[in-house]
């Protein structure tokens, strides 16, 4: 499943990341929300997916914008291959 276009762009060691919320609805609803790490276009794209439980809003779109960068950057380093995951398919 293909995620929506980047809601955020941060940067990390230099390289820009575009974050966008998965769309997969899990069995815990709002408690529970993927996110999709893009970096790169064509064959060089990279992917990461995590997930995450909000402490704000439980919408998915309002709990990204209150997120900070740097809560970002930590759940980036906290995240899977896209091949590893539901959201992206099992898609290398």
């Amino acid at each position: 499943m293909e995620c929506d276009v980047p809601r955020r762009i941060i940067e990390v060691d230099g390289e820009q990341w575009g974050v966008a919320v998965s769309g997969r609805v899990t069995q815990y609803v709002k408690d529970e929300f993927g996110l999709v790490f893009t970096r790169g276009v064509g064959p060089e794209r990279e992917q990461r997916v995590v997930r995450y439980s909000p402490l704000g809003s439980k919408s998915r779109e309002t709990s990204l914008g209150q997120l900070s960068d740097q809560e970002l950057r930590d759940l980036l380093r906290h995240s899977q291959p896209s091949w590893t995951a539901p959201e992206m398919g099992y898609r290398r």
